[in-house]
């Protein structure tokens, strides 16, 4: 799987595609290109063949390449006005071209349904740019290796904060973004009194609410599906090293890092995991490598290109860097130590606070040769009396696919199960975790301090986030992995654990929430197989059918559909002749006829396809014209209407709202 990655999306190609570097190349071709001395080009070297320490992807893939960004973290202003929402739009499209990721606040957009002062017309509200910004970010390919993602917060008391809480309640829905909720300080102490908080948009209340009621809705949806999360945003400013400069409203689309509009910040991680010597760490390797990470991150600032002249300015004016971990899960196996303990916390601590500090002292020795970041006086650092070259030096980063190069485990997460499917941009793939394949190999029973996320009690994830913040500048990225059998209440607890334990934000995920899930485990997967084994109806000699003849721009599709009392079994299509989409309709066809024959409820089937056209919006599509056959029947998936939430009648063809008048055709 490593070496799949690497050469689809890392390794440098001819202009025939061919591969034409391996992985001492691609070491080679990044530390030349970031080293400032031949001493440190060995250092960069080194660290980087023996996996010691990464920089983020970004980097790997362009570094050497003209006009091209190493940094992956960015957050874009958006204002209340139709030519600063589109010029953010313009702006996002170049960063994602670059292969970077952005972050948005949308709230100083003003509420849907307000007055538009110069035009006299209605405000469309954020909800609604939103999803311009997704749409936007669907259509660019990451430096033709990465699909855009961004990050959209919403403060908890503006006007539209229920429909944003509600805007990815349906999976599939705004797909390039993750969402937050910014919580204050004021909301989390109206809702620890029971009372009320004002929806406020410049200094209007436009209504008073319960605080539990915003808060049961965030946690109803994160319970769902995993969304939203929730940044702590006042505990985020409390560590603003640049408090001059502003406040910091949005962070990068993972959240461990929380920057001010048009900053950026270039990451990177240590790999915990190779720093252990005889079932001891190595703290003087582990020094090492923090320092001469510093040193190569400190450098992308000034050698990359940047996708803005603002971001530029902002980036060398305050030099921010984000050095990390990752393998953290495997340095616990490899010293005997179970996850979920207070060793394990202790560990944490004295490990992240270890690296902190020669992540400062690295820093600093910086400053004395090159100086400080321009924007030092007046930061918390001058208050301190600290001359420091980088306004911040660490942050906890999600490492999906660093990780799996360097082939640990992932930032500060536990193990998520010993044997893995990974769905990945280049495939499907099985892993088997290392240090587990090891003791299994050889027979050895596996011992207690092996242990899984699934396994591991939420407040245990939760106390190891806030031992790795204790020492961490900007944030940390986790997720609280629940099973799928948790409760809201379990959830509530997590989000109110994570407030009191000082975490500048949490997100949650509860174990098959989502049809869509990038890792699972293969145990779980043959587990949950064998109930949902089905006995295939056997067709008999002669059945009935009715041929339904539907119109396209093709010319007409028939569709067939054998039924017995009402119940389709089977499906055949005849589409026109030479029919660019002939293989989708009989794909279509072979898929629901196994489908009914092994009694999945038609409902179901058809409510999944028409989430597939209601978010691509095509009726000249198979889809549609499969659709729109069954609904001829009077046989369809139904659903709710979107606009009032009523029940949808199949009528003529088309699903109806007798209540407001919606039609879907």
């Amino acid at each position: 799987m490593r070496e799949d990655i690497l050469r689809q999306r890392y390794y440098n190609k001819n202009e025939k595609g061919q591969i034409i570097e391996d992985w001492a190349g691609l070491c080679n071709r990044v530390a030349n290109s970031l080293a400032e001395t031949k001493k440190e080009k060995q250092d960069f070297y080194e660290v980087l063949l023996n996996c010691l320490f990464l920089p983020n992807s970004p980097t790997l893939m362009n570094a050497g390449k003209n006009n091209m960004s190493y940094s992956a973290c960015f957050v874009l202003p958006v204002e209340d006005s139709i030519e600063n929402i589109f010029e953010a739009i313009k702006e996002t499209a170049l960063i994602h071209k670059s292969g970077g990721g952005t972050g948005f606040d949308f709230s100083r957009l003003r509420p849907a349904g307000d007055i538009v002062s110069t035009t006299k017309g209605v405000a469309s509200g954020p909800c609604s740019f939103i999803q311009v910004f997704n749409a936007a970010t669907d259509v660019i390919k990451q430096g033709s290796t990465r699909r855009g993602a961004n990050m959209g917060l919403l403060r908890v008391n503006h006007p539209d904060i229920m429909e944003f809480i509600n805007m990815k309640k349906q999976e599939g829905h705004l797909a390039n973004f993750n969402i937050s909720i910014a919580i204050t300080d004021t909301f989390m102490k109206a809702l620890e009194q029971d009372g009320e908080i004002p929806l406020v948009f410049n200094d209007r209340t436009y209504r008073i609410i319960k605080a539990k009621e915003i808060w049961d809705a965030i946690i109803e949806d994160a319970w769902r599906n995993g969304e939203p999360g929730v940044i702590f945003i006042d505990e985020v400013n409390r560590h603003n090293t640049l408090p001059h400069l502003g406040e910091i409203t949005s962070t990068n689309p993972c959240g461990e890092q929380p920057l001010l509009p048009y900053e950026a910040c270039v990451l990177g991680s240590v790999n915990l995991a190779r720093h252990i010597k005889n079932e001891q760490i190595d703290w003087t390797l582990l020094e090492s490598t923090v320092k001469t990470g510093i040193r190569m991150l400190d450098n992308i600032i000034d050698i990359q290109a940047y996708p803005l002249p603002e971001i530029e300015k902002m980036h060398k004016a305050n030099r921010k860097i984000g050095l990390g971990v990752m393998g953290w899960a495997d340095m616990l196996l490899l010293l005997k130590i179970r996850y979920d303990s207070e060793e394990a916390l202790i560990l944490a601590e004295k490990v992240m606070a270890f690296i902190e500090e020669a992540s400062v002292e690295e820093s600093g020795e910086l400053a004395k040769r090159k100086g400080t970041f321009q924007t030092w006086k007046g930061s918390v650092w001058e208050e301190k009396g600290i001359p420091i070259r980088n306004a911040t030096t660490t942050t906890i980063a999600p490492t999906g696919t660093l990780s799996i190069i360097a082939e640990c485990s992932s930032g500060i997460e536990p193990v998520f199960a010993w044997e893995t499917i990974q769905k990945r941009p280049v495939g499907e793939h099985r892993v088997v975790h290392p240090i587990y394949k090891t003791f299994k190999d050889a027979g050895k029973s596996i011992p207690e301090y092996f242990v899984t996320a699934s396994e591991i009690a939420p407040e245990w994830h939760i106390k190891m986030q806030a031992a790795f913040q204790k020492h961490t500048h900007n944030a940390v990225s986790k997720t609280i992995n629940l099973p799928n059998s948790a409760t809201k209440e379990d959830v509530e607890k997590a989000f109110r654990l994570a407030h009191s334990l000082c975490c500048k934000g949490i997100t949650v995920y509860r174990d098959g929430s989502r049809m869509e899930q990038v890792i699972s485990s293969t145990q779980k997967t043959q587990q949950t197989q064998e109930p949902q084994q089905t006995q295939e109806e056997e067709l008999r000699t002669v059945e009935e059918a009715k041929r339904i003849r539907v119109k396209t721009s093709e010319g007409n599709v028939y569709v067939i559909i054998t039924h017995r009392e009402a119940t389709p079994l089977e499906v055949f299509i005849h589409s026109p002749v030479e029919s660019k989409y002939a293989e989708i309709y009989e794909a279509f066809a072979r898929v629901l006829s196994t489908s009914l024959r092994h009694k999945i409820p038609l409902k179901s089937l058809l409510e999944q396809l028409e989430k597939a056209n209601t978010k691509f919006g095509s009726i000249v599509s198979p889809v549609y014209a499969v659709l729109r056959a069954f609904r001829m029947l009077g046989m369809n998936g139904y659903g709710d209407c979107p606009e009032c939430g009523n029940s949808l009648i199949a009528e003529e063809g088309c699903l109806k709202c007798f209540s407001c008048g919606y039609s879907k055709c």
